[in-house]
C-alpha cells in the first residue's frame, strides 16, 4: 500500500505561495532542464561548486514580505529582522509535505537549488527522510520529473557533501542540529567540535562546513522551538551561511518575520485535522478515607494533595508543608487525618519522597484513592472498546483502525525474567485479558471468523521501544542511537500499519516516541502514566493522531463524521479541555479571545464594477479596532468582552458605516477570534437514529426526488476567444507609465510635547527625464506560470494586444494587470460555457439515509429532530443550530434535511456539498423547495471567489434537473430567511 497525497489543498497551497511570494522579482528560471550559472536561473559559481543566488534588495524583500503578511492577515514587519521567515501550521495538517514541495516550487520559480533541513531529533529526522521517500512519484509526477536528491548528513559519508555543493539538481540534506553546534572554538581538537567543522584530507583541506557555506543554502528548521533556542545554537544555524532561513512548527518560540498561520484553533474549526472527543477515566472523590499524594518537593518541604474542608465544603487541595506539620490541623482538622504526622522529606535528586504516618510517598504516589492499576485497566477496556466500535463502523469503508497507547515505563509492558527471556508486563497482560473478553460480546462477532484468540490476540499488539546491546528493550529520552534503530523500525511500518493484511492494529510506545511520528488511522490515544514517570503534553499526545483517516487506496477520508480522536483521560473532561487549552496558549501564543489591531487587515469585499478584491488594510484595521475599543467590545487586555459576545449571538454587532462593505468579512473573523476550542465530551456521546415516519412521508418523499439525481458536465471552451477578449480588455487597460522618481520638499510647521512634531508639504514634483534601467524578465514564462495557458496562447495575446511599451515602462506591474485581466476572462467564459446535463438512472437513493452512521454530542453539537431523517441534528456553528431550532418549531416548515457531506454536486472546481433542503408552506397552498447555504453571511460578494463559484454551478445543477428549486444563496438568519420565503410564496 503506498500512500497518495492531494495536490490541491487551498491551505496548503497558501503556505507554500506565502514563501515563494517572498522572492517576487527574483530573476525567473527559463525552464526546468535549464542548467545555467547565470542570474536567470538563481544559481552562482564559486570556487567550491554551485550556490544559490539572490539578486533582490532587502527593501524589495521587505515589501514582498509586507505584502504577504497583509494577505494573511498578520502583524506587519518593519524590518527583515535578518532573514528569518515563520510558518506556523498545526501538528497533522502536513507541514513536511509543504515544505517540501516549496523545495520544489522555489526551484521553479527561481532556480534555486541547495537546501539544508534542519531537525532536533532522530524521530524528526527519520520522519523527514520518510516523507522525501513516499512522495517521490507524487513530486516527479507534479514537476516534470524534476530530479532531487536528498541525504541525511553522516560525517562518516563526506563524500555526499561535496556533491550537494558540486551537483546542478535539486540537493536536499537533512541534518540534525548535534551534529554541527559543538563549540567553534578549537575546531581541531574532537572533543571541542563535530567533524563537520574540521579540516579533512578527504575534502582537500577544506572543511565539510566550507562547502555547505559556499552554496548559501535555503535552510529550512523543523521545529524551531526545539533546534535554535540557545546561543550556540543559533550560531550553528549562521555558520551555514544561509540565503534564508524558513521555520516550520506548531508552536514557535520566535516568531521572526511570520508569513503565514495555520493555527490549532483554525485547524479544527476548518476540519483539516481530526475533531477530538475525551472520555474521562477517574474515580470518584468519595473523600471517606485519608487522601495523600506527593506532588512536588523542594530543599526542607513539599507539596502534597489532600482533601481540605474550607467553610463546611471538602475540596482536594494542593498544600505546602514541612517536617513535622499535622495533616489534620492541615486538613482543616479533619478526623480522618489524626496522626498523619510529616516524619520525613527527602530531597535529593532522584530519591524525592516524604513519609507520613509510617507511608512512604515517592514523587507522584498516592494513598487513600483507588489502585492505580484499577484505573488504568479501565482505560485499557475502554480503549479496546472504543477501538472495536470504530472497526464495526469503518471496516466496510477501507478504513483500519489504529490505537496507540503511551507508557512511561518499558517494563511495564515487556520485561525480563531472571534467565533474561521476554515476559509480558503489566500492561500487556491486562489489554490481553480486556480484550478476550470483550470480543465474546456478540455485537463483535462480525468482525471475527474462526479466530483462534490465543493466537490473535499475540499478534494485534505490539511494542515500539529503543533496545541495550543484548537485545533487551529499555528506556530512552528519544536522542540516542537505539532510538534511531526503532524509529527506523516504525517509520518502516507506517504505511504497513495502514493495511488490513498486517494483523497489529494496538501500538504501545515510549513515551519518548511523542515528536516525529504519527499515523493517519490512529482513533485512539491512551497515556498509561505511572507515577511520578515522565510528562507528556496532552498537545503532544494527540498530535500523534490528528491526521485525516487514509483508506486501502492510499487516499485521504475527508468525512467528518468518521476523523474523531479519542483520547482516554485520567482526569474530567472539563480539566481535560481547561488544561490543553491554556498549553495552546503557552506554546503558540494564542490567547483566546483576543483581538488584536492588525488582524482585520486582511479581510477583502469584491468590487462589483471591477470584479476585484478591496482590501481593508492595516490602518483601516487599526481604525477598526479603535472604534471596537470605544463601544466596549474590546477591553484593555485586547480581550473580547461580554458585551461583544452577547451582539454576535444576537447578530446585532454596530459596524460603522465606513466599514460597512467589509461587515460580513469581519463578524466572520471576530467570530472565529472569539471562538473556543471544539473538544467534545465523549461521555456524551449517542448513536443517531433514523426518524423512519419522516424518511417514508409523502412531504419527505417528494422533496428527495425533487433534488436527488446527479448531472454531469461540460464545458465548451474555446481558446480564440479567451485570446479575443483577454486582447479587447488589455487594450482598455491604463497606460503603465515609466517608473519616476518623485521628489518632494517638507518643513517642520510645529512642535508639541504631547503630539510631537507636524510637518508641512512645501513642494512635490516628479522627475521626468530621469530613466530607471531595469532587467526584462521572461514575460511568457511567468504568465504561463501564473495562467497555466500554453505558450502559444500567451504569445497571441501579447502580440495581438499591442501594448509591449507598457511592459517595458514597468515590467512587474505589466505582468500583474494582464494575469488580472487573462484569469477573470477565463473565470467568465468558464461560467457561460459550462453545462450540466442530468443523469436520470444515476441518483441519490433515500435508502442512502439508512447507511449513514453518526454520532452526537448532547448538548454541545446536537438538538432533538421531529421533522427530518434522523431524531437528532447536527450542527457546525451557531447559524446552523439557529436554523434547526427554527425548522423545529415552525409550522410552516413541513420537512428539512441537513444534506449529508455524501450529497455532493461535482464542479470544476471541486465538489459542493449544500447545507440544508426544506419543505416550506404558505396559507395551506404551495410548496416551495429550498437548498440553502448557510455561510454565515447573507451577501454573496462576500464570500471567497470559489465558494461563490460553486454556487453558481449549483444553481445550474438544479436547473439541469428541472427542480423546481428555489435555490437560495447564503444566509445567516434564519428568520429573514422565512420570511423571504414567505414572499417568494405569495409572489
Amino acid at each position: 500500500m503506498k500512500l497518495k497525497f492531494q495536490s490541491d489543498l487551498s491551505y496548503q497551497l497558501r503556505a507554500i505561495d506565502s514563501v515563494v511570494q517572498i522572492f517576487r522579482g527574483q530573476p525567473v528560471r527559463q525552464s526546468n532542464f535549464t542548467v545555467s550559472y547565470g542570474e536567470d536561473a538563481g544559481m552562482i559559481q564559486n570556487a567550491l561548486g554551485i550556490g544559490n543566488r539572490l539578486d533582490l534588495t532587502k527593501d524589495e524583500l521587505l515589501k514582498n514580505v509586507q505584502e504577504v503578511q497583509i494577505r494573511n492577515g498578520l502583524p506587519r514587519s518593519e524590518t527583515l529582522d535578518g532573514m528569518n521567515f515563520t510558518i506556523e501550521m498545526e501538528t497533522g495538517t502536513g507541514k513536511t509535505y509543504v515544505y517540501l514541495r516549496t523545495i520544489y516550487e522555489l526551484n521553479k520559480q527561481y532556480g534555486f537549488s541547495k537546501f539544508v533541513v534542519v531537525v532536533p531529533s532522530v524521530a524528526i529526522r527519520e520522519g523527514v527522510y520518510k516523507t522525501l521517500q513516499i512522495t517521490e512519484s507524487h513530486f516527479k509526477e507534479l514537476y516534470d520529473r524534476q530530479p532531487l536528491e536528498y541525504f541525511i548528513y553522516d560525517s562518516n559519508k563526506l563524500d555526499k557533501v561535496r556533491n550537494f555543493a558540486t551537483s546542478t539538481t535539486i540537493q536536499v540534506m537533512i541534518i540534525n542540529i548535534d551534529a554541527f553546534r559543538k563549540s567553534f572554538v578549537d575546531p581541531e581538537k574532537e572533543d571541542k567540535a563535530n567533524v563537520i567543522h574540521r579540516t579533512n584530507d578527504r575534502m582537500n583541506g577544506y572543511k565539510p562546513i566550507e562547502f555547505i557555506q559556499q552554496t548559501s543554502p535555503i535552510v529550512i528548521i523543523d521545529e524551531p522551538q526545539s533546534v535554535d533556542t540557545t546561543p550556540k545554537s543559533k550560531e550553528a544555524i549562521k555558520s551555514l551561511n544561509p540565503l534564508c532561513t524558513l521555520r516550520y512548527s506548531a508552536t514557535h518560540v520566535d516568531k521572526y518575520n511570520m508569513i503565514y498561520r495555520l493555527d490549532a484553533v483554525d485547524a479544527y474549526n476548518e476540519k483539516l485535522v481530526k475533531k477530538i472527543e475525551v472520555i474521562s477515566i477517574r474515580s470518584e472523590e468519595s473523600f471517606n478515607q485519608p487522601y495523600i499524594k506527593l506532588v512536588d518537593v523542594k530543599e526542607r518541604k513539599a507539596k502534597v494533595e489532600l482533601d481540605v474542608a474550607t467553610r463546611g465544603k471538602i475540596k482536594r487541595t494542593v498544600k505546602t508543608v514541612k517536617y513535622g506539620d499535622d495533616l489534620f490541623d492541615i486538613s482543616g482538622e479533619r478526623e480522618l487525618y489524626r496522626n498523619y504526622i510529616i516524619e520525613q522529606i527527602d530531597w535529593t535528586e532522584g530519591n524525592e519522597s516524604i513519609e507520613v504516618n509510617g507511608h512512604l510517598l515517592k514523587l507522584g504516589e498516592k494513598i487513600g484513592d483507588i489502585d492505580d492499576d484499577t484505573i488504568k485497566r479501565h482505560q485499557i477496556r475502554q480503549t479496546i472498546e472504543e477501538h472495536l466500535d470504530k472497526e464495526l463502523r469503518l471496516n466496510h469503508r477501507g478504513i483500519k483502525v489504529l490505537s496507540l497507547f503511551f507508557i512511561d515505563k518499558v517494563a511495564n509492558y515487556r520485561s525480563y525474567d531472571k534467565d533474561g527471556n521476554p515476559v509480558k508486563g503489566k500492561y500487556a497482560i491486562m489489554f490481553e485479558e480486556e480484550y478476550k473478553k470483550l470480543i465474546q460480546k456478540p455485537k463483535y462477532r462480525t468482525l471475527f471468523k474462526d479466530i483462534d484468540v490465543d493466537i490473535d490476540v499475540e499478534k494485534i499488539h505490539n511494542g515500539y521501544f529503543a533496545q541495550d546491546k543484548k537485545g533487551r528493550v529499555k528506556d530512552t529520552n528519544g536522542n540516542t542511537q537505539a532510538d534511531t534503530d526503532v524509529y527506523n523500525l516504525i517509520m518502516k511500518d507506517k504505511e504497513r500499519l495502514l493495511s488490513f493484511e498486517e494483523p497489529l492494529r494496538f501500538i504501545f510506545s515510549h513515551s519518548a516516541l511523542r515528536e516525529g511520528w504519527d499515523n493517519p488511522n490512529v482513533f485512539q490515544i491512551c497515556t498509561l502514566k505511572d507515577s511520578g514517570g515522565t510528562y507528556v503534553s496532552r498537545r503532544q499526545e494527540i498530535g500523534r493522531g490528528l491526521r485525516l483517516a487514509v483508506n486501502q487506496k492510499g487516499e485521504r477520508v475527508a468525512d467528518h463524521n468518521i476523523n474523531t480522536l479519542t483520547v482516554m483521560a485520567n482526569e474530567s473532561y472539563e480539566d481535560f479541555v481547561a488544561k490543553l487549552q491554556s498549553e495552546i496558549q503557552e506554546e503558540t501564543g494564542i490567547t483566546f479571545g483576543k483581538i488584536e489591531n492588525h488582524v482585520f487587515a486582511k479581510l477583502v469585499y469584491i468590487n462589483q464594477e471591477t470584479e476585484e478584491p478591496v482590501q481593508l488594510g492595516y490602518d483601516l484595521s487599526k481604525k477598526l479596532y479603535e472604534d471596537f475599543r470605544l463601544k466596549g467590545y474590546i477591553d484593555q487586555n485586547q480581550k473580547a468582552t461580554p458585551l461583544l459576545k452577547e451582539a454576535l449571538e444576537n447578530y446585532q454587532v454596530d459596524i460603522s458605516d465606513e466599514f460597512k462593505p467589509w461587515e460580513s468579512a469581519i463578524l466572520k473573523e471576530v467570530k472565529r477570534l472569539t471562538e473556543r476550542l471544539p473538544i467534545k465530551d465523549g461521555s456524551k456521546k449517542k448513536k443517531v437514529k433514523l426518524n423512519k415516519a419522516v424518511i417514508d412521508s409523502k412531504e419527505f418523499l417528494e422533496l428527495w426526488e425533487k433534488i436527488k439525481y446527479k448531472t454531469i458536465y461540460s464545458i465548451d471552451f474555446n481558446s480564440n476567444e479567451l485570446i479575443e477578449k483577454s486582447i479587447s480588455s488589455i487594450q482598455k487597460m491604463k497606460k503603465i507609465h515609466p517608473v519616476r522618481i518623485i521628489s518632494r520638499k517638507d518643513t517642520i510647521s510645529k512642535m508639541d510635547r504631547l503630539t510631537g512634531l507636524k510637518t508641512a508639504t512645501l513642494k512635490e514634483g516628479v522627475e521626468d527625464d530621469v530613466t530607471i534601467q531595469h532587467p526584462l524578465p521572461d514575460i511568457i514564462t511567468e504568465l504561463q506560470n501564473r495562467t497555466n495557458l500554453t505558450r502559444k496562447t500567451i504569445v497571441d495575446i501579447l502580440v495581438g494586444c499591442k501594448r509591449l511599451d507598457d511592459f517595458k515602462n514597468n515590467p512587474q506591474k505589466f505582468i500583474d494587470e494582464v494575469t488580472k485581466i487573462i484569469l477573470r476572462e477565463m473565470k467568465l467564459i468558464l461560467r457561460d460555457g459550462i453545462k450540466y446535463h442530468k443523469l436520470d438512472n444515476d441518483y441519490y437513493a433515500v435508502e442512502c439515509f439508512q447507511n449513514e452512521e453518526l454520532l452526537a454530542y448532547l448538548n454541545d453539537n446536537a438538538i432533538e429532530s421531529t421533522k427530518s431523517p434522523y431524531d437528532h441534528i447536527i450542527f457546525d456553528s451557531d447559524i446552523e443550530e439557529s436554523f434547526a431550532k427554527r425548522f423545529e418549531t415552525d409550522e410552516n416548515v413541513k420537512v428539512y434535511v441537513k444534506l449529508p457531506d455524501w450529497f455532493k454536486i461535482e464542479t470544476p472546481i471541486g465538489n459542493y456539498n449544500p447545507d440544508w433542503a426544506a419543505v416550506i408552506t404558505n396559507n395551506g397552498e404551495e410548496k416551495l423547495y429550498f437548498v440553502i447555504e448557510t455561510k454565515g453571511t447573507d451577501v454573496e460578494e462576500f464570500l471567497r471567489t470559489p465558494e461563490l463559484a460553486k454556487i453558481e454551478f449549483a444553481r445550474k445543477h438544479f436547473a439541469a434537473i428541472n427542480a423546481d428549486v428555489i435555490f437560495e444563496g447564503p444566509a445567516n438568519d434564519v428568520n429573514q430567511f422565512l420570511l423571504d420565503a414567505s414572499v417568494k410564496s405569495i409572489g
